[in-house]
């Protein structure tokens, strides 16, 4: 069984309680923000289950960009570690730094 792109990015974030993932995507044509802290997800445009079981990012979603911030998360002042990170370049990144 493969991981989804979800749990990933929810296990990256666990692993770096010093960050928060703003994670942009597309999902049926509705575009949308989910951010990412210490392992759980939340929209920021629609509502969110309770349920933790239930994934925020759908398998069927086209994550657009990845920007990493530094904790504290500030709307008004976000402090980014990085910005605009494809998937692919994320995944790559993952992949780099298991082999280090």
């Amino acid at each position: 069984m493969s991981i989804s792109q979800g749990q990933l990015l929810e296990t990256y974030s666990n692993n770096h309680p010093n960050e928060v993932l703003l994670v942009k995507l597309k999902l049926d044509g509705e575009l949308d923000e989910i951010m990412i802290f210490k392992g759980f997800s939340s929209s920021l445009v629609h509502a969110t289950a309770f349920d933790p079981d239930i994934p925020v990012i759908s398998d069927r979603a086209e994550i657009l960009t990845i920007d990493r911030l530094t904790t504290p998360y500030t709307p008004h002042q976000p402090n980014y570690i990085q910005q605009g990170i494809t998937w692919k370049e994320f995944q790559a990144g993952l992949a780099q730094s298991t082999t280090s």
